[in-house]
């Protein structure tokens, strides 16, 4: 018996194949009329299958989620303006959702994808339409699973291509190459995040990293499992490169060659020349390599960034750039790996990332403020009986470790349901305190599930803070529905005096997922024109986990095109 919700899928696609074969027709028909109305109408289409697979790393094999059997998983192709539908299949045990990292989901907040936030998640046998539309983006930006630890092994990109006859604002590459990093665990990641929440210890490090799913050579493994990126003398490429790591922030270096930045999270940026690329994750960034070297192997390289005492997992992936006609067994030509916890890298990398600020893509940088936010971000240590010593790690924001839901938030506030969260979010830390310094004694984190409001079209300052109550440590942080511009950032208590003074508002790089420096603090600014919940969180998984996060309730404006569109039909039911 065929499912309600398969017969809601395909009259949903078949609409969709009409209306692409409507558009098709009328481009033949009247192309130098309809040219808009073609670009308007085109529809991408795509069916993700949630299958379990054998995947060998590091000389061992395991079972790994994956969508259609790939790790990582497809590129999700498709042009500025584009109306994207993803089938998505769920043939796995797990829950499954699917968050479009980056796609802003103007008024589409119900295919954003984060469990219990805007859907509840997708049940074994299940399937949901997601259904969004590109609006004023374009770049590289990545899909991955948004529920438990489930995006360790589904994750791929996604690359908006300009609308068709608009140009790059730099040089045209003679190819494009996607590079997605990640990390990779012998055990199986659910198992490492379930034994962590059963203890309340950290949960254990992963063991290598990769490069489109290789680690290259390791340790006590005799196969050399690399990727290598071909490429012909004289020749410029475009690097799609993604961070899609859960728990890394991450470095990417190329042996004798320079890189030059032209874009980030889907964001252009001035170009800026350098020899690394630093990338937390859910970062992306786009460059240029100019394959200006004598004819040879380079060595491709990622390795950790960790300026505290946490443990990470400190194995460099590596891969192989490789000009067309090297003979075999060229040696490599290796490129010195950052230390560890090269922090003046880091911060030289970001400090001097600029927003493109061209008369076609403005930085419309919010100059006045309705809502100035000062959240302050780290660990702490809470009581748990069950637990291994006792005590367990937990996150929090503003000394709220934030409680999941059982219905999703979006779900409760469109049709009203009372008691599901509440829109107290404090706006600031309730005890101000010596964030960096020496910790407070006797702060014990409160659960909940609380949001925080925003009317419409309001503007936002948010300042993060990052803290030492357990340990100081780099916070990449996501924002989902809206991009933000970054207009300063420090060690230190900020301090709201001085420090706006510094404050970038001309050209300050746009984002959706910014890193907090250790002990320091990053102000953001972003205009609320996105009305729904949009979820904020630490997108280091372990620290998302432990309650690091919360969201933005964000009010409808004035009529049904300042409105969060109806729920689909075949919204999936907790």
């Amino acid at each position: 018996m065929v499912s309600s919700k398969f017969k809601q899928d395909k009259r949903l696609e078949t609409k969709a194949a009409v209306l692409s074969m409507v558009c098709w027709v009328r481009t033949l028909l009247f192309i130098s009329v309809l040219v808009p109305a073609f670009v308007e109408c085109r529809i991408r289409h795509y069916h993700f299958n949630v299958v379990v697979k054998n995947e060998t790393k590091l000389c061992s094999t395991k079972p790994i989620v994956t969508v259609n059997g790939k790790f990582p998983g497809q590129t999700l192709y498709a042009r500025e303006g584009d109306n994207v539908l993803v089938r998505l299949t769920n043939h796995v045990q797990y829950n499954v959702t699917i968050h479009w990292h980056g796609v802003r989901q103007l008024r589409t907040g119900w295919s954003d994808g984060p469990a219990y936030i805007t859907q509840c998640p997708i049940q074994p046998g299940q399937n949901f339409l997601y259904n969004f539309t590109l609006t004023g983006q374009r770049g590289t930006l990545l899909w991955h699973a948004h529920i438990s630890w489930l995006r360790s092994t589904v994750h791929g990109a996604i690359v908006i291509l300009p609308k068709k006859g608009v140009p790059y604002p730099f040089p045209k590459p003679y190819k494009e190459k996607v590079i997605v990093l990640g990390e990779w665990w012998k055990a199986d990641t659910e198992a490492v995040v379930n034994q962590a929440m059963q203890t309340g210890l950290p949960p254990n490090i992963s063991d290598a990293h990769t490069i489109n799913g290789h680690p290259g050579p390791v340790p006590n493994c005799s196969s050399d499992d690399a990727y290598t990126l071909h490429v012909e003398t004289g020749k410029t490429y475009l690097l799609r490169v993604i961070n899609a790591a859960l728990n890394d922030e991450l470095f990417f270096k190329i042996a004798n060659h320079n890189l030059t930045v032209v874009e980030v999270d889907a964001c252009y940026t001035k170009p800026l020349e350098t020899d690394t690329l630093f990338l937390g994750p859910g970062q992306t960034t786009t460059a240029l390599l100019k394959a200006d070297q004598g004819i040879g192997k380079y060595l491709i390289a990622i390795s950790p960034f960790m300026d505290t005492v946490v443990a990470v997992d400190n194995l460099t992936g590596m891969g192989y750039l490789r000009y067309n006609h090297t003979l075999a067994f060229t040696p490599t030509t290796f490129v010195p790996i950052p230390s560890v916890n090269a922090t003046p890298l880091t911060s030289v990398f970001s400090d001097s990332l600029r927003s493109l600020n061209s008369k076609q893509y403005l930085a419309n940088v919010p100059l006045t403020i309705d809502h100035s936010l000062f959240f302050t971000i780290g660990v702490g240590i809470n009581p748990c009986a069950t637990c291994f010593n006792g005590s367990r790690a937990v996150a929090a924001i503003n000394n709220v470790s934030f409680v999941m839901p059982t219905t999703a938030i979006l779900q409760a506030h469109y049709y009203g349901i009372n008691g599901v969260f509440t829109d107290d979010f404090p706006a600031k830390p309730a005890i101000p305190f010596n964030y960096t310094g020496t910790p407070p004694s006797g702060i014990q984190t409160m659960n909940g599930t609380k949001v925080y409001r925003l009317a419409y079209n309001s503007t936002v300052q948010l300042v993060i803070q990052g803290n030492t109550i357990v340990a100081p440590e780099s916070h990449p942080t996501h924002l989902h529905g809206s991009n933000f511009f970054v207009v300063g950032r420090g060690v230190g208590n900020f301090d709201p005096d001085k420090d706006p003074l510094k404050f970038n508002l001309v050209d300050p790089v746009e984002r959706n997922t910014v890193s907090v420096p250790t002990a320091g603090w990053t102000a953001i600014r972003f205009r609320a024109d996105n009305p729904g919940i949009w979820f904020f969180h630490c997108h280091l998984e372990v620290h998302t986990t432990w309650g690091l996060k919360m969201a933005f309730l964000v009010e409808n404006g004035k009529g049904p095109n300042e409105s969060i569109e109806p729920p689909p039909s075949d919204l999936p039911k907790c």
